[in-house]
């Protein structure tokens, strides 16, 4: 059971992050809304559509990310405190061990861990379809750029490619089709471009010639425009990471292994779902590393140990994007790039943890 120490500490812990973290999500949504009160004007954006599909749904997006910083720097701040007032002192004098010490600080970087983990994996994800879905209509977003040169296989034996392609107009350009049986080629379709009908849910087949193989047998076939029911929809030519941030997890699951199935196997759906494990999990790394550090007195007092551990939490995440991005080069699995700023750091955290004060 908890005791009054350990509410104490609670206390202190999640009041000192959710106010820090409050604050800072204010100051970001002013921020925000000075540089694109224009565009709100300019496109006619209604106020209590600027406040319920876009900050209510901007705030979670916002929290999650600062969340890690703020565990760290809300447990610096107040242990640091609790240290220059001699309280650590007087707590391990009192026959309280430094290890029972760490349980309400555990208790409380759970729940936080929690809330991350509800955030990043079912929460964000539903709020960020509104949210783009308003960026798309009243900021001229769309959800992506045009892309180039895109390979994908839709079936068993069937492979297309698209020189480019628009998800703004959802309109391709140089598309191609080949169906294979037993390794040999059956037939292949080549058009001048295809535009998606989204009230028919079709594809518009325009300029196109369909070589048909038998055997020694050729047949071609021309015309000016088919419609197609192709085994896949406008969105999945689309390789922005928008697509994937609207997904749960069990949907990024499911969406990844349906690409693989279609030959089309891209790094950033692994490292995006190895992340959002990982972010809840930094919370614990950090939190022992921040109470570790902030425990102890040093010269210079809460400044020093501030200022070191907002140094630290920056090199974390520093750390963290260039392991991402040489798992988006390549050179390293997706999972060994998202976890291995949580392996250092765990590491680090048991070093200090060993020397801390005790």
């Amino acid at each position: 059971m908890f005791k009054r120490l350990d509410i104490y500490i609670m206390r202190k812990f999640l009041g000192t992050f959710f106010l820090a973290l409050g604050l800072i999500i204010l100051v970001a949504v002013v921020f925000d809304f000075s540089e694109r009160v224009d565009d709100f004007i300019n496109n006619k954006a209604p106020l209590m559509v600027i406040l319920t599909d876009y900050y209510l749904n901007f705030i979670p997006f916002f929290s999650n990310l600062f969340s890690y910083l703020f565990v760290f720097i809300s447990v610096i701040f107040f242990t640091s405190k609790m240290s220059v007032h001699n309280e650590i002192t007087a707590i391990l004098s009192n026959g309280i061990s430094y290890s029972r010490m760490m349980v309400p600080y555990l208790a409380s970087a759970t729940l936080i861990a929690l809330f991350s983990f509800v955030l990043s994996n079912y929460l964000i994800p539903y709020t960020s379809i509104k949210r783009l879905e308003f960026e798309m209509k009243y900021l001229d977003k769309a959800y992506g750029t045009p892309e180039r040169d895109i390979h994908k296989q839709i079936g068993p034996g069937v492979f297309i490619y698209v020189e480019t392609f628009n998800p703004r107009s959802n309109y391709g350009n140089k598309f191609s089709m080949e169906k294979f049986e037993n390794g040999e080629l059956k037939s292949k379709m080549m058009a001048q471009n295809i535009i998606w009908d989204s009230i028919a849910n079709t594809w518009h087949i325009h300029d196109y010639w369909i070589r048909e193989i038998n055997g020694l047998k050729e047949t071609i076939k021309t015309g000016a425009v088919m419609d197609s029911a192709l085994n896949l929809s406008p969105t999945e030519f689309n390789r922005n990471s928008n697509v994937v941030e609207a997904m749960t997890t069990p949907q990024l699951r499911r969406f990844a292994k349906l690409e693989l199935s279609r030959g089309h196997r891209d790094t950033y759906y692994d490292i995006e779902k190895h992340r959002r494990y990982a972010g809840p999990f930094a919370v614990f790394i950090l939190t022992v590393i921040g109470v570790s550090l902030s425990s102890r007195k040093i010269r210079g007092g809460m400044g020093m140990h501030i200022g070191f551990g907002i140094a630290l939490s920056f090199s974390y995440i520093l750390f963290m994007q260039i392991s991402r991005e040489f798992a988006r080069a390549g050179d390293l699995p997706a999972w060994l790039a998202v976890w291995l700023p949580n392996i250092v750091y765990a590491l680090i955290a048991i070093g200090l943890y060993r020397t801390a004060p005790k």
